[in-house]
């Protein structure tokens, strides 16, 4: 919503599941949060 009108927006819906005897939850979380950047921002992922 933006001043008072909804507009349309960019949105994408993202989830990741793992299993926590092999995969530490901290690496999962730094890898979504990598792909978060990367998408946010995908011509650093061509440098």
């Amino acid at each position: 919503v933006e001043n008072g009108e909804v507009v349309p927006g960019k949105r994408m819906k993202v989830t990741l599941s793992s299993d926590h005897r092999i995969v530490d939850g901290a690496k999962a979380a730094q890898f979504l949060n990598t792909f978060k950047e990367l998408m946010e921002n995908p011509l650093s992922m061509l440098l």
